[in-house]
């Protein structure tokens, strides 16, 4: 039996919940029709391109599908009908890869740093606070007392942001405003 690779869009606001079940009912059709789902992902909540049907966001599942072309164009022919699904594309594939998708890879890397910051992961030693208040050391940003502007180099006097020369005001001709 021919492979495919098949990706459908949900409406956001249908509830993740209600992806699943979306999920388990196509799942359900293909294998009416002989066929078998190998793999399914839930991708999550994510925006999109441009607006569908007045969507931003939609669901994103995902299939690897292992079935004959029939049960597919059934499956396909379902989800053209449904006011849930947005879009759906179906790939023909010549093997299907068991591993997680891309999509499922980036999450759980996500995942993984975001734990290791909320249990204050190793970033290392941290060096010592600066004091960013009166004069201009330590680097930074910092006031220029001469001409009111701000130095890169955190001393007063030098030229602003590299060696552009200052401003000079002058009045204007003529009396005008």
């Amino acid at each position: 039996m021919p492979f495919y690779e098949h990706t459908f869009l949900a409406r956001q606001d249908v509830t993740a919940q209600q992806v699943t079940g979306l999920m388990n009912t196509y799942k359900a059709v293909i294998e009416e029709h002989g066929g078998k789902v190998s793999k399914t992902e839930y991708w999550g909540l994510k925006s999109t391109a441009y607006k569908i049907k007045k969507n931003r966001r939609a669901h994103y599942a995902f299939f690897n599908i292992d079935a004959p072309h029939q049960a597919v164009l059934e499956m396909e022919r379902q989800m053209g009908i449904s006011t849930d699904v947005l879009r759906f594309l179906t790939v023909r594939v010549e093997e299907l890869d068991e591993k997680p998708s891309i999509q499922m890879r980036k999450q759980d890397e996500r995942d993984r740093e975001r734990g290791d910051r909320d249990r204050g992961g190793d970033r290392g030693p941290r060096g010592p606070r600066r004091d960013f208040g009166g004069g201009g050391g330590g680097g930074g940003f910092s006031r220029d007392g001469d001409r009111g502007g701000f130095s890169r180099d955190g001393e007063g006097g030098g030229q602003r942001f590299g060696s552009r020369p200052p401003r000079t005001e002058t009045a204007p001709a003529g009396g005008e405003e």
